[in-house]
């Protein structure tokens, strides 16, 4: 379509965003068997990988938090991990919870063998609770492009999407081009975003997007918050939290939210997909977002933490973002060693050429502008 970019054309090859770094963890290796993984900032400097795999067997659990099965292929990623690790049980707990509530369950059940031993965030939340996280560097640490990591190990990007809109087209008869086609008639009541945007990333994403196509900027947010104010006084803003349930309830036949999940309610998603649920990611500048992997400093199952981290920085679980629609942060790394799935990647297609993603610091002031003024504008 004219004013569309097909799913077929999203992969954010890495490789055109940042730069492949040269860092890698290496320090003297431990041979002690009372390891205290707590404190242990790599494999290497604990024993080796055979000894973390030991230890985090011993542990026999790993608590995850806020990943969702359709989101990103979590749901194959945390089944790739309990077969190649088996004994090691897998908790998911609150799959549909967002970034903040990651943070709430840190803190509220510190001490506790139910916290959260590692977190999934977006930047916002992160970059507000640095001092919840602990320093591990995985063993391909210079897979991951500079720009995508913490210098001492404290957070690693790991993968992105594209923010777009999703739609049932037995509802919906014209595809929505851009956010602003959202305004009219025909959405009356029917445009939902993923949470609240002072709570979940992706939520803010979608106010991002909406600032960008509408005279605002990634430094200065406020446009994408008075759109929304728009939508929701034209009466076509739905605040339901939607899901696949949702969807084929007709609730929420119009979702702004991650391509990957879009792809993921689609008929990519076989039986349990909406053969009718279609994928827009609207013209002119692209926004992504990373999110981030991090250990709980605190963490009940510290072994398994650093295994699971171990784990999704792998090609093998890489790959499975990339099968998903999420593009890994190591996609340029196994480009070149030969290590990526070349047909997930043939079908994802080429890199954006207008990409935007807000730097750290652009995330602080736009969730301030949120604080200040998403409430009083969507009276929420």
């Amino acid at each position: 379509m004219q004013h569309t970019r097909t799913l077929a054309g999203l992969a954010l090859a890495a490789a055109a965003v940042v730069t492949l770094a040269g860092c890698s963890a290496t320090s003297s290796a431990s041979t002690s068997s009372d390891t205290d993984w707590k404190t242990a900032t790599s494999a290497q400097s604990a024993g080796g990988m055979d000894a973390l795999v030991k230890a985090a067997k011993a542990e026999g659990k790993l608590n995850v938090i806020a990943l969702p099965p359709t989101w990103a292929n979590y749901g194959k990623i945390i089944a790739g991990f309990e077969k190649k690790y088996p004994g090691i049980t897998i908790n998911s707990a609150n799959p549909n919870g967002s970034s903040a509530d990651e943070i709430a369950a840190v803190k509220s059940q510190k001490g506790q063998s139910t916290a959260p031993d590692v977190l999934d965030l977006g930047n916002a939340v992160m970059q507000q609770n640095l001092g919840l996280l602990t320093d591990y560097k995985v063993a391909n640490w210079s897979d991951i492009p500079d720009t995508l990591k913490d210098e001492d190990g404290k957070w690693t990007r790991d993968y992105t999407g594209l923010m777009s809109i999703g739609y049932d087209s037995s509802k919906i008869k014209e595809a929505p081009k851009d956010l602003n086609d959202l305004l009219g008639s025909e959405y009356k009541g029917k445009v939902s975003i993923a949470g609240d945007p002072t709570q979940a990333n992706q939520a803010a994403s979608a106010v991002y997007l909406a600032a960008l196509e509408n005279g605002g900027s990634a430094d200065d947010i406020t446009k994408g918050v008075e759109f929304f104010g728009k939508l929701k006084q034209v009466g076509n803003f739905q605040n339901v939290l939607p899901s696949q349930a949702t969807v084929a309830s007709g609730e929420t036949p119009v979702v702004v939210q991650w391509s990957y999940n879009n792809l993921a309610w689609g008929p990519a998603a076989g039986a349990s997909g909406n053969k009718n649920w279609k994928t827009v990611v609207p013209e002119g500048q692209a926004l992504g977002s990373y999110y981030s992997q991090a250990i709980n400093k605190d963490a009940p199952h510290p072994a398994a933490a650093r295994l699971w981290q171990e784990y999704i920085a792998s090609p093998e679980a890489q790959n499975l973002y990339l099968q998903a629609g999420a593009f890994p942060s190591t996609l340029a790394a196994m480009e070149q060693s030969g290590k990526v799935d070349k047909d997930a990647l043939e079908q994802a297609g080429g890199m954006p050429k207008d990409y935007v993603e807000l730097t750290d610091a652009q995330v602080t002031e736009a969730a301030k502008v949120l604080a200040a003024k998403w409430s009083a504008t969507m009276g929420s």
